[in-house]
């Protein structure tokens, strides 16, 4: 199943730079990992925003919900998820 996943990431002010700059290294770690097994297939940054837009392939919600707590930044996300399934105009062989 595909997930359209957007994630704000909303950091306590008073956080220690180095406590903040440790978990951001260890999520792009996660994230990269999760894009490599094919699990988060796609990954956007919105402009303007410490926030993203996502893609997961996973097999159901319960899979998306473990994956998305494994991330360091998890705690300190506000995070809406939206099921897709493919449209029956496209041509695209991967949208399903």
């Amino acid at each position: 199943m595909l997930f359209h996943v957007e994630m704000t990431v909303n950091l306590p002010h008073d956080l220690p730079k180095d406590v903040a700059d440790n978990l951001k290294a260890t999520e792009k770690a996660r994230a990269q990992e999760l894009q490599r097994s094919g699990k988060w297939r796609h990954l956007w940054r919105i402009a303007g925003r410490y926030a993203n837009v996502s893609i997961f392939d996973v097999s159901d919600t319960t899979e998306l919900h473990d994956i998305l707590s494994t991330l360091p930044l998890f705690p300190f996300m506000a995070i809406e998820v939206t099921p897709l399934c493919k449209h029956p105009s496209a041509i695209a062989e991967d949208s399903n």
